[in-house]
């Protein structure tokens, strides 16, 4: 058979791709030409929904509208998401918990939760109080959906004519959205939420279910909440029988609990119960005359002795206890008593030092907030303050608020240096210029100390040895780069504060050795109690036995394990040097007469936050002052406000009870302080058992002499009026007012919380 020639199959296939090419133009034409006739086609059509003049604005106006609304509608699904997050299944039974507490002797304080047994029907409300309370603080309630417009803008026209003082624009929806759900802090994200879930709870209950659950569970003073428990905690008696002035006195104080509670300031709730009668007239659901027999005759409140009502405590414990029941640590019970650690006396002491503090010194200072935990070296909490003022806001700073704890930080930088075996109290360090990439800390001043003890860096609170300390530690586990060594040794740090309490996630950050990230008010009492412990995990706690209905004993804290989280002789070195801040260091102020203190302050990069963490054998408090807006306050150190309401809630505390040695501080030979101790026990071997009280004067007399011989001092050196405080322990600085404040604690590192 003869092949093909090469020429001829090259004709073929030169023949077949033209072929191929033509097919596939005469497609693309055929194509084109028919898409076109199509498009004719559809515009002739499409010819009969043309519109002009007004029909054709009318139809683009439409079309904009669909387009933003759509776009609208999404932007608020978005925004909705957060709030709604925040519902559950089961959001109305979230407090079915009926909880009694009890005080460390056995004495009820308080409870929280739904009373199962006696909670009021909405039918059997008193019209008047519902009158009164819609008459002053939502009107347009059955007309609105969750969110009142005109009652809003009613209420900016009031407050901007600066009439009759201010009107609130939020819903009583709006305002049992925030009970149930939300916090009170003042932030966009808030407000967003708030009227977003006014908005589902509008959707989810009956306008009479909203009514009453406000009635039920809004906070009305002296630790009552709901209308129910506020008119037996005012008057005595139950809801129905309350007369028309005391229901306009009882509804004048769902917005400002504190400022017009009667047994606080009663002109003040006697006239704002008259502003409550005249609203009422003006909402028509009440006569001038009807109002005119309770202008004569004001509402009176039954005489009550001021109460310790620990709010901040029972909240935080009731939370506390819902936690342990979602565990199934409290079986299937619903009505329980908790006896907890609570120490009135402790807790009455802590809120009058921060009451009194912020009242004689607040202004001077500029600082409006405070925050205070009080525990047991195993964790019991004894006592809490969570802000200046509960019925103003409910928020608790001691356990929720996120603030730099400053040099309050480093004693966990320090520990885990001497867990670490290259370091020990007595060790040399050297204060210079260091660097961490570019950020570069200095100390307060400006200034170097050079070559000394590490627990004198400790005393003095240098910025610049946490720093080359946390690199020495990466170092030390055989990392050479300098960034890579700082790195990994700022991972144990935080590695070890979590192991000692710190709940808080810690940011890692080349500033975070001296204090630049975020805790707690709690996780500082909860890290520091691990010193006074002798080195034993100790979380904190509210519960320590829990019964149910029957009495029947369900939960025992003493059944939980402490774990050891530092060894023995590490806790014995970091107390040695703790107490030198409060001895020779910063925070002299937080010393106690005859009491071994060790503790460490903490001020943060512009006055923002100030810090007194500080402990002895027997009890560990932390204490916090600062403002809810992040503003700085008047140079506020923690060696001044903090440290001196820590002495005046531990001073009385430590008095008729058997004191505690702090683990291992007297068992270092050598220190003065164990010299001294020796000395005096020799003698007192020798001549016989001197009483507590001897060695109180005893020690009294010494600080007398030692302060009669820094005055003598101070006169031989020229130019000076006082006993010069400069040197070792840093420049001290005069507050009007108020003795120096020592200022040594490195508040004002360059750069501070950023690399």
């Amino acid at each position: 058979m003869r092949l093909p020639s090469l020429q001829s199959l090259k004709t073929r296939l030169s023949r077949g791709a033209l072929a191929f090419d033509a097919w596939v133009n005469a497609g693309l034409y055929e194509g084109g030409h028919s898409t076109t006739e199509a498009y004719e086609r559809f515009q002739a059509r499409m010819q009969i929904f043309a519109f002009r003049g007004w029909k054709r604005v009318a139809l683009d106006l439409t079309s904009e509208g669909i387009t933003i609304g759509t776009a609208g509608a999404m932007l608020l699904l978005f925004l909705a998401q957060p709030a709604f997050n925040l519902t559950s299944d089961n959001w109305l039974k979230a407090q079915d918990l009926a909880v009694t507490f009890l005080d460390r002797y056995g004495t009820e304080v308080g409870r929280r939760g739904i009373k199962h047994d006696d909670s009021l029907k909405f039918d059997d409300f008193p019209e008047l109080m519902i009158k009164a309370l819609l008459s002053t603080e939502d009107r347009r309630f059955y007309e609105h959906y969750g969110i009142d417009p005109i009652g809003t803008a009613r209420a900016l026209v009031s407050n901007s004519s600066g009439k009759g003082g201010t009107q609130g624009g939020s819903t009583l929806t709006q305002q049992l959205a925030k009970n149930l759900f939300l916090s009170n802090e003042r932030s966009l994200e808030r407000k967003v939420n708030e009227a977003f879930l006014a908005f589902w709870l509008e959707s989810h209950l009956t306008k009479n279910q909203i009514l009453k659950l406000y009635l039920d569970r809004a906070y009305m003073g002296g630790g009552t909440f709901g209308a129910v428990a506020a008119a037996d905690y005012y008057f005595g008696k139950r809801l129905q029988d309350v007369t028309l002035a005391e229901a306009a006195m009882l509804a004048g104080l769902f917005k400002a609990p504190t400022k017009y509670s009667p047994n606080v300031n009663l002109p003040a709730a006697r006239g704002r119960a008259v502003d409550v009668l005249h609203n009422m007239v003006e909402a028509g659901f009440v006569t001038e005359g009807q109002i005119q027999t309770a202008l004569r005759n004001p509402a009176t409140p039954v005489t009550r002795t001021r109460d310790i009502t620990a709010d901040y405590y029972l909240d935080w414990a009731f939370n506390e206890v819902r936690r342990m029941a979602d565990a199934g640590k409290l079986r299937s019970d619903r009505v329980l008593t908790v006896k907890t650690p609570l120490d009135l006396s402790i807790q009455r002491s802590a809120d009058q030092a921060v009451e009194g503090m912020l009242r004689r010194l607040g202004d001077q200072y500029d600082v409006d907030e405070a925050g205070v935990v009080i525990l047991d070296p195993d964790g019991a909490l004894r006592a809490m303050v969570g802000g200046a003022d509960y019925g103003e806001s409910q928020f608790n700073r001691a356990t929720d608020a996120l603030r730099q704890p400053g040099s309050s930080f480093k004693p966990y930088v320090y520990a885990a240096a001497l867990a670490s075996g290259l370091y020990k109290p007595d060790s040399p360090v050297v204060d210079s210029p260091v660097c961490v990439g570019n950020w570069c800390p200095q100390n307060y001043g400006r200034s170097y100390s050079g070559r000394q003890p590490l627990w004198l860096a400790v005393a003095k609170s240098v910025n610049t040895i946490p720093i080359k300390i946390t690199t020495a530690i990466g170092k030390g586990m055989g990392i050479t780069h300098e960034w890579n060594a700082a790195k990994a040794g700022r991972a144990k740090v935080i590695q070890l504060a979590k192991a000692m309490g710190v709940t808080t996630p810690l940011t890692d950050t080349p500033s975070l050795p001296i204090g630049a990230t975020e805790v707690t008010v709690m996780d500082q009492a909860a890290g520091f109690a691990v010193f006074a412990n002798g080195g034993r995990l100790a979380k904190p706690y509210a519960a320590v036995e829990v019964k149910n209905s029957s009495g029947e004993v369900i939960y025992r804290h003493a059944d939980e394990k402490p774990v050891q989280v530092l060894s023995s002789q590490v806790t014995a070195d970091m107390n040695y040097m703790l107490n030198k801040v409060v001895e020779e260091g910063t925070a002299r102020k937080a010393q106690i007469e005859g009491v071994k203190v060790a503790g460490k302050t903490g001020t943060t990069n512009g006055y923002r936050d100030a810090w007194f963490v500080g402990y002895t054998g027997n009890y560990v408090g932390a204490v916090w002052y600062g403002n809810d807006d992040h503003s700085p306050t008047n140079k506020m150190t923690g060696g001044s406000l903090p440290a001196m309401t820590w002495h005046e809630i531990m001073a009385p505390a430590h008095q008729g009870i058997e004191l505690k040695p702090i683990p291992g501080l007297n068992d270092r030979k050598g220190s003065p302080q164990v010299a001294q101790a020796e000395t005096t026990g020799a003698a007192a071997s020798a001549g016989g058992r001197l009483s507590r009280r001897s060695f109180e004067v005893l020690s009294g007399l010494n600080g007398l002499f030692r302060s009669v011989e820094a005055e003598r001092s101070a006169a031989t050196q020229p130019g000076t009026d006082r006993p010069a405080r400069q040197g070792a322990l840093g420049t001290q600085r005069q507050v009007p007012g108020l003795a120096p404040v020592d200022v040594a604690e490195g508040a004002r590192a360059t750069g501070f919380g950023t690399p």
